[in-house]
């Protein structure tokens, strides 16, 4: 969802999931009891429009089941906006968070300011010092029921949500829901969500950090290498997700980017790294969407010969699938995708490999600013706690049915071209494959005729939103939602603007692909 932040309309009446929480010696616990099973009654046909996905008051996603529903959204179509019920937390503002913003107004601005919260202290004044570089206005922070209140002058209260987009530093629709109630913030130990995630990809649970999301998380780790080489660009190996790169262009030195890593392009940015010009060298593996894997062995060797520190982000396959551990020095993951699995809850992590040369530096950094090494509020954390759990059994259907997928999609005649870590870069992806693990649950294609990628889109029977990594498949035309006003750039770089992503889920390979042979006969 590439377009400006979209904010509910006031007539938006919020379905009331039905929910309760307990309280045990201080533990906030949250359950939740779904109205509708997604991987049984998908949400793909005009009348879902707007529903939440999953079918939960805190749901992440949000369906929309057309192509031109799609397009209405990046547009700020009413029909559209006025239907949707949620939507991707940093570029959706949750019903219940602007409520709190409002709440907030009224009680800390004047008319022509607007209100946006935070959830501390240093998050509010550096969305702050962001304003005011960009802006030059001048704004100021007030604290707010436990949480900071940036409050700004009216025109320039977009650039501030551009922060909250960019960084992931947001406050939580169960966050805003505890302030709007009275309950006040709750704690939660996240000591044994700690180690479960370390014991996941084999690394201390001393060097795990838990963020409000995978971009904050993201931001984090630029921050620290940032400050740690100050003056030096980053650089951006392969297509990156859209806010990875946002993050490295508007703060810091910037970014140098390299579209393709491969042939004589890729041996120049080697030599660049070995002669130590970058602060950071940033990469996912694979990428997303073209699940393309970027030679860590030859990035890691230049980036030791070089001193420069190797970010690695492993969401996409998850840690399940791969381990890139034995190549950076620092691996950041979205929790919000495989790890929690249900679509309810946003988080990220960051993890610090204990080989690394900056290991001691970096773990001085995080320890500060990731206090008890856990930012994520405590009723999503232990929403995700509870999530959790379920990871590696997710992960083995997820991997079956997507290799079937794509071996369906090879052979399909309509189909032009498919993206997958066993097609686009094998060699490359083998080198972190682990022994058990397979090849994940996300696959881009095309078709030979793109015409035809709207039809084939609208009749899948299978739900459409953002986001990705639930346990119920989850399609949808990625370069329309992440980069709708740049799609001559995403197209100049290979990410065509048809191109269509899938989620697979834990749904039966039967179904999933039967959906799919069913919707291409359109084609």
């Amino acid at each position: 969802m590439h377009g400006a932040m979209v904010e509910p309309k006031e007539n938006l009446q919020m379905v009331d999931w039905a929910a309760h929480r307990t309280c045990k010696s201080g533990v906030v616990q949250y359950r939740f009891s779904a109205l509708r099973d997604l991987m049984t009654s998908p949400a793909w046909q005009q009348e879902d429009l707007g529903a939440p996905l999953p079918d939960d008051r805190h749901a992440i996603s949000v369906c929309l089941p057309t192509w031109d529903s799609v397009i209405g959204y990046e547009e700020g179509r009413d029909k559209v906006i006025k239907r949707l019920r949620c939507g991707y937390p940093r570029f959706f503002k949750h019903p219940l968070v602007e409520r709190l913003f409002q709440q907030a107004a009224k009680q800390l601005a004047v008319e022509s300011e607007r209100v946006v919260i935070f959830p501390d202290k240093a998050a509010a004044q550096r969305a702050l010092r962001f304003v005011e570089k960009r802006t030059g206005a001048a704004a100021r922070i007030v604290s707010y029921d436990g949480l900071q209140a940036l409050i700004v002058p009216e025109p320039v209260a977009p650039v501030a949500m551009e922060y909250w987009r960019y960084t992931g530093e947001i406050v939580s629709s169960r966050q805003a829901w505890d302030v709007l109630e009275g309950d006040g913030l709750w704690q939660y130990d996240t000591t044994e969500l700690r180690e479960r995630l370390a014991a996941y990809g084999g690394y201390q649970a001393g060097g795990v950090f838990i963020y409000e999301s995978g971009m904050a998380g993201v931001y984090a780790v630029h921050r620290a290498l940032t400050g740690m080489f100050a003056g030096k660009k980053t650089l951006q190996l392969d297509f990156p997700y859209v806010d990875v790169l946002k993050v490295q262009n508007h703060f810091g030195s910037g970014a140098v980017m390299l579209n393709d890593s491969q042939g004589e392009s890729f041996d120049e940015a080697l030599k660049r790294i070995r002669e130590g010009e970058f602060a950071a060298v940033f990469c996912e593996v694979p990428s997303n969407p073209l699940l393309r894997s970027v030679d860590l062995e030859r990035v890691h060797d230049a980036c030791r010969d070089g001193g420069v520190p190797l970010v690695v982000d492993d969401t996409i396959c998850s840690v399940y699938n791969v381990d890139v551990s034995r190549y950076a020095d620092i691996v950041t993951t979205s929790l919000s995708k495989w790890i929690s699995g249900k679509g309810d809850v946003l988080a990220g992590c960051v993890q610090l490999v204990e080989t690394s040369p900056f290991y001691a530096d970096l773990l001085g950094f995080f320890t500060d600013d990731c206090e008890s090494g856990c930012r994520l509020y405590a009723a999503d954390a232990a929403v995700l706690d509870e999530n959790s759990k379920g990871f590696e059994a997710r992960m083995s259907p997820v991997n079956t049915t997507s290799a079937a997928l794509v071996e369906m999609l090879l052979e399909h005649p309509a189909v032009d071209k498919v993206w997958y870590p066993s097609v686009s870069t094998p060699e490359a992806y083998a080198q972190v494959k682990r022994e058990r693990g397979g090849y994940g649950g996300l696959v881009s294609f095309t078709l030979k005729n793109e015409k035809k990628s709207a039809k084939v889109y609208d009749a899948l029977e299978l739900s459409k939103g953002p986001s990705l990594g639930t346990e119920f498949s989850l399609v949808c035309p990625y370069t329309l939602l992440a980069h709708y006003d740049e799609l001559d750039w995403a197209e100049g770089c290979g990410v065509p603007a048809h191109l269509i992503r899938v989620s697979i889920g834990i749904e039966p390979s039967e179904q999933v692909l039967g959906a799919f042979r069913a919707a291409l006969e359109l084609a």
